[in-house]
């Protein structure tokens, strides 16, 4: 089947991205910038605010295996959904929250998630949900931050993993797309043991 994607942005992009590089399914996980005003903005600028941008993953993924349904009930599972411009210890626009597609036909799916954890909530969600306007991948130093720098600041919470639900009993991923993706025939929970990284779920 045809890989799919999707762009999370849940606060500061190094978390987010290890996280979903550890669920099955998913080949590939890039941090960027998304649906600002400024072409090919700089970490620098995007911290100022000015450009608009929220700092998001573009989410590669194999539908056979874990859903889109899934993957946008993963982001509220390690996000304060109901919070403005700010997760964990990060303050500013571009710490926003947002599921945004580049498919229109995924809308529909990601708004029954949204309606289902809605439901859940006294206040209303402030985690945008639309049209993916702009994506621009952030500056190499920042992808797979955290495995360069294993105490790197994270606000993700990464226990929800032992939650995934996936489409097939042993997902596996056949052909990894980058230095992000699980290995062949390893589960999230493989790589987290091989990765010494088991001491995550519980961290942040």
């Amino acid at each position: 089947m045809k890989m799919r994607e999707i762009y999370l942005a849940g606060g500061c992009f190094w978390g987010v991205e290890e996280y979903f590089s550890l669920v099955p399914g998913v080949a590939d996980a890039v941090s960027g910038y998304a649906n600002g005003s400024t072409e090919s903005p700089t970490y620098e600028q995007v911290c100022t605010g000015a450009t608009g941008h929220a700092e998001t993953v573009r989410v590669t993924y194999d539908p056979a295996i874990v859903s889109l349904k899934t993957l946008v009930e993963q982001l509220f599972a390690i996000i304060d959904p109901l919070s403005v411009n700010r997760q964990g210890n990060d303050v500013g626009s571009q710490y926003r929250t947002g599921v945004y597609y580049a498919d229109p036909a995924d809308e529909p799916a990601i708004r029954a998630v949204f309606d289902a954890e809605q439901a859940k909530r006294d206040g209303p969600i402030a985690t945008e949900l639309g049209p993916l306007e702009c994506f621009y991948e952030a500056e190499e130093y920042h992808q797979d931050y955290l495995r360069k720098n294993p105490g790197g600041y994270c606000h993700v919470n990464f226990a929800s993993l032992s939650d995934v639900q996936t489409e097939r009993a042993e997902p596996t991923v056949a052909a990894p797309a980058g230095p992000n993706a699980t290995a062949p025939g390893r589960t999230a929970d493989d790589e987290l043991d091989a990765e010494g990284l088991g001491a995550w779920k519980n961290r942040c």
